[in-house]
């Protein structure tokens, strides 16, 4: 069993900002699974599929982005399930906009989201998806970036790196190594 789960904030009001790239990119895995988020629990609003005849949850936690490791942690719990069986998706301002990077483990950077998620249940080894939101151009506190919209302009840059994501964790669903998806779809 796979548990995947989007990073990002619930409310409306941040629905298109770049801290809400890994809600987008899991809804993108639950359009392309065929499954709705119908259900609230472990303090995430949960769909559920099968690939192969194997569970997937899908999941986007409603602790917002800081105590995301909360919602994280009861997933597993519920699910009996370990981190070598998760992924995560989230924004990373450490990488160029557009791009994704792939990665079997590896440190939070400068994510609190994933720091949450690190600090729940112990471990960084496991399989993590970011989606690049530097912009070169704009100069303003990290925390003023990630809490905006995206431009107009950039919208349709981010909702490609999205759907690149997404195929990312349905090619590892199918069987693809961690390492074959991150020679395909990392760049």
């Amino acid at each position: 069993m796979y548990v995947i789960v989007g990073l990002g904030n619930p409310e409306e009001k941040y629905l298109k900002t770049f801290h809400n790239m890994g809600y987008i990119a899991v809804g993108d895995v639950a359009d392309k699974l065929g499954v709705k988020f119908k259900k609230k629990e472990c303090e995430a609003f949960v769909a559920e599929a099968n690939v192969k005849g194997e569970k997937v949850i899908l999941a986007r936690p409603v602790t917002y982005m800081n105590a995301s490791g909360r919602a994280v942690k009861q997933l597993l719990a519920k699910y009996k399930t370990d981190e070598s069986h998760l992924i995560i998706l989230y924004d990373d301002y450490d990488i160029p906009k557009g791009s994704i990077r792939i990665r079997p483990s590896g440190s939070a950077g400068t994510h609190n989201g994933m720091r949450s998620v690190i600090a729940e249940i112990g471990t960084q080894n496991f399989t993590r998806i970011r989606i690049g939101i530097r912009d070169k151009e704009v100069n303003i506190p990290i925390i003023n970036y990630v809490l905006s919209e995206v431009r107009k302009e950039d919208y349709d840059l981010f909702i490609s790196a999205c759907g690149r994501a997404s195929d990312a964790v349905i090619a590892i669903l199918n069987g693809a190594s961690v390492e074959d998806a991150m020679t395909k779809f990392n760049g």
